[in-house]
């Protein structure tokens, strides 16, 4: 079974030639300017298809897939997810991390295991990780290089700086 991973979901038609409006779940734009080929959502089940044209628009992106050529063609992608094979995923610059890596991950401090990543907040500021603690208590830790000593995705471990103090007062 292959592993697919989410880029984006297609949020509305663009214009009369059959292009779709996506919101992308990536930092890297630029990205669907290098893809060819996606896959979509339908009820569970991924169907591949060719993209044939991509435009920027102002703080948006508009694909236009091979075949649908009017904005009625187009019109079956709206509220659906889009997915790429792991050999399509962008090559990430050092300290970001997938989320799909994150998410599952083991946290650990000063030897001591804190939790496990439920969840990735993304606010205005910078990303925010979701740790379910022992005590089934949420914790909620800034997604920054100040406070991340390693990451490991193989191994699903993320290890915390040991001078950053997690604890809640209450």
């Amino acid at each position: 079974m292959k592993d697919y991973f989410l880029i984006a979901k297609i949020t509305s038609v663009f214009g009369k030639e059959g292009y779709v409006k996506i919101e992308p779940y990536s930092d890297f734009p630029e990205r669907f300017f290098e893809l060819k080929m996606v896959f979509i959502d339908f009820w569970g089940d991924k169907k591949k298809l060719e993209i044939e044209k991509v435009r920027q628009l102002n703080n948006a992106v508009a694909l236009k897939f091979r075949f649908f050529n009017d904005e009625r063609d187009a019109g079956i992608f709206i509220g659906r997810e889009m997915y790429v094979e792991e050999k399509d995923l962008v090559k990430l610059p050092e300290q970001n991390y997938f989320i799909h890596d994150l998410i599952g991950s083991k946290v650990f401090q000063n030897d001591d295991e804190i939790g496990e990543v439920t969840d990735v907040l993304s606010p205005p500021a910078n990303d925010v990780i979701v740790i379910l603690g022992k005590e089934k208590k949420e914790i909620l830790i800034p997604l920054v290089p100040d406070f991340i000593d390693k990451f490991d995705p193989e191994k699903k471990i993320l290890i915390l700086k040991s001078e950053m103090d997690f604890n809640d007062e209450d």
